[in-house]
């Protein structure tokens, strides 16, 4: 059994970030009726959170996977992959929600409506996400389980 190698989980990240700013900056925009740049400075931060939170997740989640259930990431069934997906979510939440607070100059209420809704476009986003990348680029079993 394998879990991917540090590169591969740079990749992973970075392609998610970046595609999540494509599509989620114009329709937080549009929404929350802002300037596309603003939008994307807000999200710009909140990714930079994320990208050093998200490697973290993933590998303790890919770890926790394999001990517990003996399987590799690219073999994760359903229900297990709306955890991961949620799980990453909701640790999101707890460490982005000060740079929302601050950057979109909202009060507590209006920066947690801005994160729920962050959330629930980054969980449905993740999701699919993860199942696309492991199918386009499933874990090697030649990478090592100490990488």
């Amino acid at each position: 059994m394998a879990l991917r190698s540090m590169k591969e989980r740079i990749i992973q990240t970075i392609s998610f970030e970046l595609g999540g700013l494509i599509i989620a900056a114009p329709l937080y925009a549009l929404f929350f009726s802002t300037s596309s740049g603003h939008s994307f400075f807000l999200l710009v931060c909140i990714s930079a959170v994320v990208l050093t939170w998200a490697p973290v997740h993933n590998t303790l989640f890919d770890k926790f996977d394999l001990y517990a259930f003996r399987r590799m990431a690219s073999a994760r069934p359903h229900r297990w992959r709306v955890l991961h997906a949620v799980s990453l979510e909701i640790s999101s939440i707890a460490l982005t929600f000060p740079v929302v607070m601050l950057i979109s100059e909202q009060g507590a209420w209006g920066a947690l409506a801005v994160n729920i809704w962050l959330t629930l476009f980054y969980a449905v986003y993740g999701y699919l996400f993860h199942l696309t990348f492991d199918m386009v680029r499933p874990v090697q079993s030649s990478t090592l389980l100490s990488e």
